[in-house]
């Protein structure tokens, strides 16, 4: 019966022999007297100094390294001579040496224990003493006050909890250490203050040195032994740049000891709010005003967030729960994206995205066919645009005029009416009838492929700004609406036309 190939992990620890493992100093020993038996990750740590003190023989990875731009290929190329190399001697057991401990920011161990399983190799582990332990001694914090590791080479912002001390381990160079920054930058000020440590525990290599972020990637001697530690903090300059304190503050006013008006709210209270609030970020994009974007959408924002907190106080989901359904649903909804569908172009993007939305309904036990076609269509958006959309959605199945000239007639046949309904009717009559007429110029803006609540948006916008125009012009002749005409009201009006226009070119 043959043997079954073996690999054993071992860890060098943090550089200090004093702090090695009796028996993992005893694999070593055993598999450095034998050709081919130890293989290191690297040369690059303080341990190998005592491996060729005490003669012993190995093989590194560096040439790996070397030979590969991206560190997930440099694991999985390690993961697979370690595997091969186990294969062809399975009667000697294969020892694999990484710096510090073998399930500590090791991820070709973490390779290894999957693969291993499945190719019929046997994997043992002895640990050794991580980069963690030395920091909490070096560094002086506790890890019970609440404590996150993060990998420098896979960094993001959504990683980062500020309530919580973060050790950021694999900033081999001045490059990483920049984009640790640049990440950090997001969250923390520029002048925060955090730790570089270069060979923790390691005698007359250590160096700590504190700076203030900014100067992150000016520090000298990155390594493979380097750590950034960024101090947990309570201070609200980074607290408030997080989304839990966002809902915190939520929380905080519709409790108790919150504010009144807050606390009094309700869904149907908040209704217009929520209404308005959209407009003005509507607002903004016109302005070219980046800050009163920002300002507005989070307005926007909140009105969310309380809606959120209320359901939540009702036990009946929370903001996370609007998250989840949310996250899942685009990724469902952009299988082009996410999964084996394509989608060429928007077109065929939308088409995907209403066979999906169908299918869900399917799911629900609503049947999409036998729905009424204009069933989709919200009944609170403004009147322009939902009959922009119940026209747009009734052209889908034939129910459309053919041409451009067919839309005019109608338009025209619709303003008789109203003349007709202004001579003859009550004001019920006449409501309708113009009712019909501005349905009708919605669809002539349909044909001309011009939006008309943007054309109303835009025709709003410019009897503001030449009604501003005449009530500045009668302030500057020392005149108010009282002393003036419609005769004069008019004569600016058409100098602001002429006025206004030219400034616009």
């Amino acid at each position: 019966m043959s043997a079954q190939p073996q690999i054993t992990v071992v860890g060098l620890g943090t550089g200090d022999e004093n702090q090695l493992t009796l028996g993992v100093w005893k694999k070593l020993q055993a598999a450095g007297a034998k050709p081919g038996a130890l293989l290191l990750r690297t040369k690059e740590h303080p341990m190998v100094s005592l491996l060729d003190h005490h003669g012993l023989r190995y093989e590194t990875f560096d040439g790996i390294y070397e030979a590969n731009a991206a560190f997930e290929d440099v694991y999985e190329a390690i993961a697979s001579e370690s595997l091969q190399r186990a294969r062809q001697a399975p009667e000697t057991e294969l020892l694999y040496a990484v710096p510090g401990h073998p399930m500590v920011a090791e991820k070709t161990v973490q390779s290894l224990r999957e693969r291993c399983a499945q190719e019929g190799v046997l994997l043992a582990l002895m640990g050794g003493e991580s980069f963690l332990d030395q920091a909490f001694l070096r560094l002086g914090f506790d890890p019970i006050e609440g404590f996150q590791s993060l990998d420098a080479t896979a960094l993001s912002a959504a990683d980062l909890n500020p309530r919580m001390h973060t050790l950021i381990g694999q900033v081999y160079d001045g490059l990483t250490a920049s984009d640790v920054k640049l990440t950090l930058m997001e969250l923390y000020p520029d002048d925060y203050l955090v730790t570089v440590g270069h060979a923790l525990g390691v005698a007359g290599e250590e160096r700590v040195r504190e700076v203030p972020l900014y100067e992150l990637d000016r520090v000298e001697g990155y390594g493979n032994l380097s750590l950034v530690w960024v101090p947990r903090t309570e201070l609200d300059a980074v607290r408030n740049r997080t989304f839990q304190r966002l809902e915190e503050i939520v929380a905080i006013l519709r409790s108790p000891e919150g504010c009144p008006w807050d606390r009094e709210q309700t869904h149907q209270s908040l209704r217009k709010n929520l209404i308005e609030e959209a407009y003005e970020v509507l607002e903004t994009f016109d302005e070219d005003d980046p800050d009163h974007m920002r300002e507005e959408l989070g307005d926007l924002l909140l009105q969310i967030m309380l809606h959120s907190q209320i359901e939540a106080e009702e036990g009946s989901f929370t903001v996370y729960d609007v998250i989840e359904g949310l996250n899942e649903k685009l990724i469902r909804r952009h299988p082009h994206v996410f999964g084996e569908m394509t989608a060429e172009d928007a077109d065929e993007a939308l088409s995907n995205w209403q066979q999906i939305k169908d299918e869900e309904k399917r799911q629900k036990g609503i049947d999409p066919e036998a729905q009424p076609l204009l069933s989709g269509i919200p009944r609170e958006p403004p009147g322009l645009m939902r009959a922009y959309k119940l026209q747009k959605k009734a052209a889908q199945v034939g129910f459309d005029w053919s041409t451009l000239e067919e839309v005019l007639p109608v338009v025209e046949s619709e303003l008789e009416e109203v003349k007709e309904a202004i001579a003859k009717f009550g004001k019920a009559e006449q409501q309708e009838e113009l009712g019909d007429l501005i349905f009708a110029i919605v669809n002539l803006a349909r044909f001309l492929k011009i939006d008309p609540e943007e054309a109303m948006s835009d025709a709003n916008r410019k009897f503001f700004e030449r009604f501003g125009y005449i009530e500045r012009e009668l302030r500057l002749n020392g005149k108010s609406f009282d002393q003036t005409d419609l005769q004069e009201m008019e004569s600016l009006w058409q100098e602001a036309k002429k006025v206004l226009k030219k400034q616009s070119i």
